[in-house]
């Protein structure tokens, strides 16, 4: 098995957008890499909301711990509940 190679320190968006367009990647190690999630969406709309401080804290470390801004975070949480589609089987009566 032929051993990869480790990525360079690309210090500028054009040196690494050089680096992606003209090496062979796949003689690369690639596995430190992290999947990435892109906010392309303006955030025209704003929310406040108050939260008991335990669960703004455990958000706040989660958010530090994935290395995010925490109302980044939460945002996500929220897509990611909503793009469940009800598959919970959750409901709660008002």
């Amino acid at each position: 098995m032929k051993k990869l190679k480790l990525l360079p320190a690309l210090m500028s968006d054009e040196e690494a957008e050089d680096f992606v367009e003209n090496a062979d990647l796949t003689e690369y190690d690639l596995s430190q890499f992290k999947p990435m999630h892109f906010e392309l969406q303006p955030k025209s709309e704003r929310v406040n909301m108050r939260l008991p401080k335990p669960l703004l804290d455990a958000a706040r470390a989660r958010a530090q711990a994935e290395g995010i801004p925490y109302q980044r975070f939460i945002r996500r949480a929220l897509e990611m509940a909503l793009a469940s589609d009800g598959k919970s089987k959750n409901k709660r009566k008002a």
